[in-house]
């Protein structure tokens, strides 16, 4: 099985971190292939950068298109979730998303710890449905910048945060791609369950695509026909067009 694991910025660093540490999990047999963005934002804080990437990370599924069984949106933003699952012929699944309903298995409400401001991420959990199994969603005064440049000052204000959400989340999402890997790294010492969205959303894939169940070919989400578009990439175009 072969996974994409596509970033929505163009921080080399972050792809690179959610690619190690879905090679982590990964079973035996399954390659796991990464891919960042060659324009866009570096790193992903407002909703006009949010809005930018998500043609950037299109852009990026387009060209592996056909050539992977599932991808796997490296951004915790879900960045373009629901265009990306229309467009692409293979199950396409959100690391924030993964790891909330994970996490919904594990107990009656989960947290959402995030970088910066959570108020984006109050209003993607309540896209995902799942608003009212959420506990509390919590953002730390840190940039994923400075996380990747002082990682250990990042471990202690997760640990910390997650001991005070302990209190009203049964477990607690990191939602970040630049904390990909930091779970397994704390969850010794954490009070609850720490889900990390490519972990998650790994394995979630490596369910999903033995399934074998067929794209819509009807619907909302059944891919895009014939629809005409000026100044994209050959293969955003072609997928657009229906090829």
């Amino acid at each position: 099985m072969r996974i994409l694991v596509v970033n929505a910025n163009t921080t080399e660093a972050i792809t690179e971190a959610c690619v190690a540490a879905a090679r982590a999990t990964a079973a035996p047999g399954t390659e796991i292939i990464g891919a960042t963005p060659g324009f866009g934002p570096a790193v992903i804080s407002t909703r006009v950068e949010n809005a930018i990437a998500g043609h950037a990370l299109l852009a990026t599924l387009a060209d592996h298109a056909g050539q992977v069984e599932a991808a796997i949106l490296a951004v915790s933003h879900d960045t373009a979730l629901e265009a990306a699952r229309q467009m692409m012929p293979c199950p396409v699944i959100g690391m924030t998303e993964a790891a909330c309903l994970t996490a919904c298995l594990l107990g009656g409400h989960f947290g959402v710890l995030t970088l910066g401001q959570a108020r984006p991420y109050e209003e993607l959990v309540a896209r995902h449905g799942l608003a009212s199994r959420c506990g509390e969603v919590r953002g730390l005064p840190l940039t994923p910048q400075e996380s990747l440049r002082d990682p250990a000052a990042a471990r202690a204000l997760v640990l910390e945060a997650a001991a005070e959400m302990a209190a009203r989340c049964d477990s607690v999402v990191l939602a970040g791609a630049a904390l990909a890997g930091m779970a397994a790294e704390l969850q010794d010492r954490a009070m609850v369950p720490l889900l990390d969205g490519i972990v998650c959303a790994v394995k979630l894939a490596e369910a999903l695509v033995p399934l074998g169940l067929p794209k819509p070919r009807a619907g909302s989400y059944a891919a895009p026909r014939g629809r005409e578009a000026l100044g994209l990439s050959p293969a955003l175009t072609r997928l657009l067009h229906g090829g």
